[in-house]
C-alpha cells in the first residue's frame, strides 16, 4: 500500500472516531479488528458528507477535478505532494459510497498498524487541569529597578487570567483562528472541510483548519513537528481536552501560550512588547493586530512587512465584523490606519552576562530555587548596571589593545551578509518603509552574542567617493571605517555586518567606527 495513504486513512479512522464516537480506541488488532476499522471509517465518512452538504460542497466533483489534473494539484501543495489519487477515488468508492471495487487499495492492517504507533502513550490532558504556565523571572537591580528577565527559550511570557484579556481582543483571536470555538468539541468538520477545499483550489501556502483546543494540545502537550503522527495525536488530544476543560479555561491556556513575534509568548507579552502597556489595556485594533500574526508572527510582522501586516490587520476586522463582534463603523474606524507600536527593542542583555550565571548558582545553593524552571519569581539583586557595563567595557578595551600590540588579533571575517535581505526589502517596495532597505535589514538581523559592547554595522559603500569603506547603523548613520587588520579591508564585500567601535573625532572632526573582532583572549569581571 502506498505510504502515504496508509498514512492519510490512520488519520481519517482518528478522524472518525472524534467526530462520531464518545470514545477513541486507541490499540486495534492489525489482524482481527479490520472489519471493525473499516466500520468507523464508513461511518466517519458519511458523518464528514453530510458536513460537505452543509457547506453546499459537492465532494465529487472536487475528486473528480483531482483526477482530471493531479499534476496542477500536486505540483503546487505540499500537502497533497506523493497522493496517488486513482488510488484515493477508489477508496472514496469503496468506504463513501459502498461499492465493490475490484481490487482495493487499502491494506488495513498496515493502516492499524501504523495508527497504533501514533497513539502509544498518549499524555494526560488532566495535568493542564489548573495548570499555571511557566513564564519568566524578573530581576530588579540594586535600585530596584527592572534589569533582566529570566526565561527558558519558547517561554518569555507573563500569564494572565482570561479576565484581564478585554473581550474584543478574545473575539479578535477567536473571529480569525476558529470562530465556532464555543459550540465544536475540539475539532471543526467545518474548517477541515474549508481548509481542504482551499488547499485544492489554491496550492500555495497551506491551510491547516485546526481548532483553538487543537492549537492547545500541540503547542503544550503533543508538540509541534509537522507529522500524520503528531495529527493523530493531536485530534484525540484535543477531543480528551473539551471534556477536562472549559471553553475559558481552554481560551485562558491559548492566549497565553501562542507565539506573537518580538519574542513575546501569550498576549500580556506581547502588549508589552509591541504596544509598551498590559493586556487588560489593549484597543480593538491594537487585539486586531496581534490576532492577525498567529498564523505566521514572521510573514505578518509589522516591522518587517508592513503592508502584510496590514492587510491581515483588515481581515481580522472584517472577520469580527461578519461574526457580529463589533459594528460597521468600529471597523472601518479600527481599520483606518495600524496602531501606533513601540520601537523594536531586542530581547536580552548586553551586559551582565555572568553576573546572571552567578545569580543562577547563588538561587540553587542559597534557597534550591531552579531559575531555569521558569517559575515566575522576582529576584531582588545587588547589581549596578552602569558600573558592570562599564568595567566590563573597559575589560574588553584592554583585552583587544593586548591582542593587538602582540599580533594575535586576527579577521576572521563578517558576522554575516544581508545582501539578500537587503534585496528582498528593496523589492517589497513598501510604502510604509520611510528608512533605508540596508537599515532595516540590519535593525533584523540576528547576530551571534558576544561579550562585546561594540556596535553593529553594515558595509554600505566598499569605494566612496572618497575612498576606502563606509558602513551604516542601525540609527541610519553612515560612517567612515576604520581597519588595522591585514586583509580585512580587501575581503569586505557590499553589506556585509561586522561589529565597530565608535569613535569621537578630535578638533571637530567627525566620528568614526573602528572595526573590532572579538577577541579570542577571554575574561570576565563582575561588580
Amino acid at each position: 500500500m502506498n505510504a502515504i495513504l496508509i498514512k492519510i486513512f490512520a488519520v481519517a479512522l482518528a478522524l472518525s472516531q472524534v467526530t462520531t464516537k464518545p470514545d477513541v480506541k486507541t490499540e486495534f488488532d492489525p489482524a482481527r479488528d479490520q472489519a471493525q476499522a473499516m466500520q468507523l471509517l464508513r461511518d466517519g465518512c458519511n458523518h464528514m458528507l453530510k458536513v460537505f452538504d452543509l457547506e453546499n460542497i459537492n465532494i465529487d466533483e472536487l475528486i473528480t477535478i483531482a483526477m482530471n489534473d493531479p499534476q496542477a494539484v500536486t505540483s503546487e501543495s505540499k500537502v497533497f505532494k506523493g497522493i496517488n489519487f486513482d488510488d484515493l477515488a477508489v477508496a472514496y468508492r469503496e468506504i463513501c459510497k459502498g461499492e465493490t471495487v475490484a481490487k482495493s487499495p487499502i491494506d488495513m492492517g498496515e493502516v492499524l498498524a501504523f495508527y497504533n504507533k501514533a497513539v502509544t502513550d498518549l499524555p494526560d490532558v488532566s495535568k493542564l487541569k489548573d495548570q499555571k504556565l511557566r513564564g519568566l523571572n524578573v530581576v530588579l537591580d540594586d535600585k530596584g529597578n527592572r534589569y533582566a528577565d529570566d526565561y527558558k527559550p519558547g517561554q518569555r511570557r507573563l500569564s494572565v487570567p482570561l479576565s484581564q484579556i478585554p473581550e474584543h481582543v478574545q473575539q479578535a483571536f477567536i473571529s480569525v483562528e476558529d470562530k465556532r470555538f464555543y459550540s465544536h468539541k475540539g475539532i471543526d468538520e467545518h474548517g477541515l472541510i474549508r481548509a481542504f477545499v482551499g488547499n485544492l483550489a489554491q496550492p500555495g501556502r497551506p491551510q491547516g483548519g485546526s481548532t483553538i483546543t487543537q492549537q492547545v494540545a500541540k503547542n503544550l502537550l503533543v508538540g509541534d513537528d509537522v507529522s500524520y503522527e503528531r495529527k493523530i495525536r493531536e485530534m484525540i488530544v484535543a477531543t480528551r481536552l473539551e471534556r477536562v476543560l472549559s471553553k475559558r479555561e481552554i481560551l485562558e491556556l491559548y492566549l497565553n501560550s501562542i507565539y506573537l513575534g518580538r519574542s513575546a509568548w501569550g498576549v500580556e507579552m506581547a502588549a508589552h512588547r509591541y504596544f509598551g502597556k498590559a493586556a487588560d489595556q489593549l484597543t480593538l485594533g491594537e487585539g486586531a493586530l496581534l490576532a492577525g500574526m498567529t498564523k505566521g508572527p514572521s510573514y505578518f510582522s509589522p516591522d518587517r512587512h508592513p503592508d502584510r501586516a496590514q492587510a491581515r490587520f483588515e481581515y481580522v476586522l472584517t472577520r469580527m465584523q461578519e461574526d457580529g463582534a463589533i459594528s460597521a463603523d468600529q471597523m472601518h474606524q479600527a481599520s483606518a490606519s495600524l496602531p501606533h507600536m513601540a520601537a523594536f527593542a531586542r530581547a536580552g542583555l548586553d551586559s551582565g552576562l555572568y553576573f546572571m550565571d552567578q545569580l543562577r548558582r547563588e538561587a540553587k545553593a542559597v534557597a534550591d530555587v531552579d531559575l531555569t524552571t521558569g517559575g515566575s519569581y522576582t529576584i531582588r539583586s545587588t547589581v549596578h548596571p552602569v558600573l558592570q557595563r562599564a568595567v566590563e567595557t573597559a575589560l574588553q578595551d584592554g583585552l583587544v589593545r593586548y591582542e593587538m600590540n602582540y599580533g594575535r588579533a586576527r579577521f576572521q571575517g563578517p558576522e554575516t551578509n544581508l545582501a539578500k535581505s537587503v534585496q528582498r526589502l528593496e523589492a517589497s517596495k513598501s510604502g510604509a518603509a520611510t528608512t533605508p532597505a540596508w537599515q532595516r535589514a540590519l535593525s533584523h538581523a540576528h547576530l551571534m552574542l558576544y561579550d562585546v559592547h561594540w556596535t553593529p554595522a553594515i558595509v554600505t559603500e566598499v569605494a566612496g567617493r572618497k575612498g576606502g569603506l563606509r558602513v551604516g547603523l542601525a540609527d541610519g548613520r553612515q560612517l567612515p571605517l576604520s581597519v588595522r587588520f591585514s586583509r580585512a579591508e580587501a575581503a569586505l564585500k557590499l553589506y556585509d555586518v561586522v561589529y565597530v567601535k565608535l569613535i569621537d573625532g578630535s578638533n571637530k572632526a567627525p566620528v568614526r567606527a573602528d572595526l573590532r573582532v572579538p577577541p579570542s583572549v577571554q575574561g570576565a569581571a563582575i561588580v
